[in-house]
């Protein structure tokens, strides 16, 4: 007779029940916390997946989402870190939360972005734009590269935040151009950058698409080059990184949905294709297009984990090599 450890009869319990579990799931109202104020590009998104997941997910089913909103969104994400994992309490989460924050905050970061949370789906993503004043004398990224390389330190560029997703994206064309010297200057949010810009405070800026489409089309700012490696189809006429010479330039933003560590395998599945079957809807793909979060393609658990492995990855790669030290 084989004897099973103590510790590991609890385990097994919870793997047979699991699927009887997900056949009554959900049964009372299920929580969706935005870790950023309303009407953001993470806060329609999940206001999207809310209404449409609610449908997949069954008749009785309802998500609410709430906003916990502070610190690049690591408030919000500790919040949901400590919550039980029955599946009844999820996090959209950004690149800031679970990225760019613990590679370049960690002192500030008191969670472990991949360990301490079930992934479930990727829901999307998009690229940061580089952009100037509409009066700027830059017509290409090629030209204010050029310019920040020949006069070191004289040019300034702005972010949504110090560690944040555009910041690590800067600093990462700064190392791949050469070692760029320019001041950066973190601000409360996309908002206040794009007027900063608008007002020509600052010379340049790399900020999500969400915030910068809305100057680039009243003319109010000018896109010089995406962070992805194609082009957006919003703006078809604004080149890659990769175009101008920063040969496999890829950064872009993004959202995961995720759960306390621990959610049993099944209720992660059952979420993960009820999340799929949102994705692959036309209509709910467009709203989330227009809100700038470009739709990924239906996925597992399992991709999700690797996916945000590797990101997590990159974005402390790219502290490294830029030496950024933040609240260390």
């Amino acid at each position: 007779m084989i004897r099973l450890a103590r510790r590991t009869l609890p385990l097994l319990a919870a793997g047979l029940a699991a699927p009887a579990f997900a056949q009554t799931y959900p049964d009372r109202p299920i929580t969706l916390v935005v870790p950023f104020l309303a009407g953001g590009s993470t806060d329609i998104a999940a206001r999207i997946l809310a209404e449409r997941m609610s449908v997949k997910l069954g008749p009785q089913a309802r998500i609410v989402v709430e906003n916990r909103a502070g610190a690049g969104g690591s408030v919000g994400s500790e919040w949901v870190r400590h919550r039980p994992a029955d599946g009844y309490t999820l996090l959209l989460a950004s690149a800031s939360a679970l990225g760019t924050n613990p590679a370049a905050l960690p002192q500030q970061t008191p969670y472990d972005p991949v360990e301490d949370f079930t992934q479930i789906a990727v829901i999307g993503g998009g690229p940061m734009v580089m952009v100037v004043p509409a009066a700027s004398p830059f017509r290409s990224a090629k030209e204010l590269l050029e310019a920040v390389k020949a006069a070191p330190g004289k040019y300034t560029w702005a972010t949504s935040g110090a560690g944040g997703i555009g910041h690590l994206t800067g600093e990462a064309i700064k190392s791949a151009y050469g070692g760029l010297r320019a001041e950066h200057v973190p601000y409360r949010g996309g908002s206040a950058v794009m007027e900063a810009l608008a007002k020509g405070e600052v010379d340049y800026s790399l900020e999500v698409l969400a915030s910068t489409a809305p100057h680039i089309r009243d003319g109010l700012s000018r896109g010089l080059a995406v962070s992805s490696l194609r082009r957006h189809k919003l703006f078809p006429e604004i080149p890659t990184l990769d175009e101008i010479g920063l040969t496999g330039f890829d950064i872009t933003t993004w959202n995961i949905l995720v759960a306390p560590r621990g959610l049993p395998a099944a209720l992660a599945e059952q979420l993960a294709q009820a999340a799929g079957a949102v994705l692959a809807e036309p209509a709910a793909a467009e709203r989330m297009t227009a809100a700038g979060v470009d739709p990924a393609a239906p996925g597992t658990p399992a991709g999700s984990r690797a996916f945000l492995v590797a990101e997590v990855a990159k974005f402390k790669g790219i502290v490294e090599k830029a030496g950024i030290r933040l609240g260390r």
